[in-house]
């Protein structure tokens, strides 16, 4: 069984879309709850999210509070949840038709962990080349709007994710799980369509530099705290 993890914040916007997508295109066999853990919005996701979980009927949507931070938010709603599989699931990131049973074949076939191929919901050619490299099995080609999988025993084994990261906390994680798992970390034939909001809020040559800077740092050896402060800096929100 797959528990999906959501962390959001201030995403009124888009989380009940999100949700009405994976309840349509999952089974109910396959996924046990979907986790949205909300890092304390100010908008009204929460009370949006409470209205859709009292009116779903045939699914377990569970909304927890936790505090801010990605890397806490996951590691909340992997706390609580009660599938073998853990699916972690950014809100802007729509994984493709029948994702469950994509998770459940790859994971039956030997794989403890693994993400799909990424597209962006934009033509911008620089972002078209970006995405081009996620069909690689390589640590670089690894990023959080992906989606993760993984086995909960092996979540649990690593310790799941680093929360002095306040960004690359999907990043630093994905490395420990090719650490450990080599070449058995898949990487899906399907595409997780990802919101390329981001990209158009700071400029998509910007931003994309500024990942690459980031990237670099860490590399290089900058602290979780450097990574923040530059994050913070440079890129808005």
């Amino acid at each position: 069984m797959i528990s999906v993890v959501i962390p959001v914040l201030n995403e009124a916007k888009i989380v009940i879309s999100l949700l009405e997508y994976l309840v349509n295109n999952s089974s109910v066999s396959n996924v046990s709850e979907i986790i949205v853990v909300d890092g304390g919005s100010s908008d009204a996701t929460v009370a949006l999210v409470d209205d859709f979980k009292g009116n779903s009927n045939e699914r377990n949507i569970v909304l927890v509070n936790s505090a801010k931070g990605r890397a806490t938010q996951m590691n909340e709603g992997a706390r609580i949840s009660n599938g073998n599989i853990l699916y972690f699931l950014h809100a802007d990131s729509f994984p493709p038709p029948n994702f469950d049973e994509y998770i459940i074949k790859y994971s039956g076939q030997g794989f403890p962990a693994g993400c799909f191929k990424m597209k962006f919901s934009s033509n911008h050619p620089l972002l078209k080349v970006s995405q081009w490299f996620t069909q690689f099995n390589l640590k670089f080609c690894r990023g959080g709007d992906q989606s993760l999988f993984i086995r909960k025993e092996l979540y649990q084994d690593l310790g799941g994710f680093n929360e002095s990261y306040t960004i690359y906390e999907d990043c630093e994680f994905i490395n420990r799980i090719y650490d450990r798992t080599g070449n058995r970390f898949a990487v899906m034939d399907e595409y997780i369509t990802t919101s390329a909001r981001k990209y158009e809020a700071n400029g998509t040559w910007k931003l994309q530099y500024h990942f690459a800077m980031i990237h670099m740092k860490k590399t290089l050896g900058a602290s979780p705290q450097s990574l923040h402060d530059y994050y913070k800096k440079y890129i808005v929100n």
